[in-house]
């Protein structure tokens, strides 16, 4: 099943640490079943989440009860779900998605930002990962990933290799992790080739 992921609005501004948020992706898929009717449906109920998230949800959850083994209308589903903050729906619903595609690269991280939102750091690192897994060139995720490591794990180095991933891989990157980028190098955070050399020099 193809999938369509859109990179969700976020702050273009400079934003202190504490305000680095997650950032969020849509999905779409190409076709829902090898059923037009049910395509169409699905098409139309992702047109309707911005402007009727009520209806859009009714029809979601029509469709993933009818389709279980697509995990299109679940991750839309769960979408909508988070935006309401009704968390614990959404992390059923991405958790269901996930069973029926573990491909599903967007509800992982998805997931990874709910397990985030509630401090289950570990599990919210594995999700970005496993999304990160089965598509390297994520953008959001590289984002996600690296605001957990540098402000919930400490974790500097690695942060700053997925902040240069996500810049290198966003169609449209954020300036402002530009700017968190210049900080992590200012404070001196080793390259990856930097801190190999120098283990291999420690006795």
């Amino acid at each position: 099943m193809a999938l369509l992921a859109i990179l969700a609005a976020g702050c273009t501004t400079t934003a202190p640490r504490a305000s680095r948020a997650p950032v969020g992706a849509e999905m779409a898929s190409a076709q829902v079943a090898h059923d037009d009717a049910a395509d169409e449906r699905f098409r139309a109920a992702l047109q309707m989440m911005r402007t009727r998230p009520d209806t859009a949800r009714e029809e979601l959850l029509a469709l993933s009860r009818e389709y279980p083994s697509f995990s299109g209308p679940l991750t839309n589903l769960g979408i909508l779900y988070a935006s309401g903050r009704q968390r614990g729906d959404a992390v059923a619903s991405f958790s269901q998605a996930v069973s029926a595609n573990p491909n599903n690269a967007v509800a992982l991280n998805w997931l990874g930002t709910l397990y985030r939102e509630t401090g289950d750091f570990g599990r919210a690192e594995a999700a970005y990962l496993k999304a990160l897994e089965v598509q390297p060139n994520y953008a959001a995720a590289h984002l996600n990933l690296a605001i957990l490591y540098e402000l919930a794990l400490g974790r500097p180095q690695q942060a700053l290799e997925h902040y240069r991933d996500y810049r290198d891989q966003a169609d449209d990157p954020r300036l402002i992790v530009s700017a968190w980028i210049k900080e992590l190098e200012t404070k001196g955070v080793p390259s990856p080739a930097t801190s190999v050399a120098s283990a291999q020099m420690t006795p």
